[in-house]
């Protein structure tokens, strides 16, 4: 069964809902996932992001979503300019990825306090996105649930402790991916959530012995 986003789509700043509203959803999540406002950007566009990209405002939409803009924000078209004046600068360029949607992007991101992050997502139609990796590390996520993405070390107990503490703030969760670079290493945990996340939560996950980091992405009303 269609729900009304399926059939109406998104509310855009078009031409294209995959390339403009999923691109510019691309850009704000590498910018979300960074945890910090970007400096710096290397883009690589692959497959029809590459090919038709520049016609369909890809590029733009992409930078847009890096400056933290919306996909219904009038001020895509000029987003090249208003990076300019924020001190974000970028560069684009070609990839070719081994069995990768057509309309995928890999964005690498950096902020002036040294953090640093590599994302690989793709604009799968009607303006959703799908987050295929992190870093270098195999992923799967959308963000229309509420997403922590939480970096921890590789060890006993550590996933157990970790949803011990959304339980006790009464977070159900709709999804859940354990992804790790090898045993005993360190380990990516993403989660989707129900309810949003609330801020003294986030305070106890980060707290918790063996996490690194805690990134929230809060799904858009």
């Amino acid at each position: 069964m269609l729900d009304i986003f399926d059939i109406l789509g998104p509310v855009m700043v078009g031409p294209s809902s995959s390339h403009t509203a999923g691109a510019v959803r691309i850009g704000r999540m590498a910018r979300t996932l960074l945890g910090a406002e970007p400096v710096r950007a290397e883009i690589g566009l692959h497959g029809s992001f590459a090919e038709t990209g520049q016609g369909h405002g890809t590029d733009r939409a992409l930078v847009a979503g890096l400056l933290g803009l919306k996909p219904d924000d009038l001020g895509i078209p000029d987003s090249f300019a208003i990076a300019d004046n924020q001190g974000l600068a970028f560069h684009f360029h070609t990839v070719s990825l081994r069995e990768a949607h057509p309309n995928t992007a890999v964005i690498e991101v950096s902020s002036a306090d040294g953090k640093h992050l590599t994302l690989q997502a793709a604009s799968t139609g009607g303006g959703r996105i799908r987050v295929d990796r992190l870093d270098g590390v195999e992923v799967n996520f959308t963000g229309i649930f509420n997403t922590l993405v939480i970096r921890h070390q590789d060890v006993a107990g550590e996933l157990s402790r970790i949803l011990n503490e959304l339980s006790v703030s009464g977070i159900n969760i709709a999804n859940m991916r354990l992804c790790r670079d090898r045993r005993g290493g360190d380990g990516l945990t993403v989660v989707e959530t129900d309810q949003r996340i609330p801020a003294d939560a986030l305070e106890r996950l980060r707290a918790v012995y063996g996490v690194l980091t805690v990134t929230y992405y809060e799904k858009e009303d």
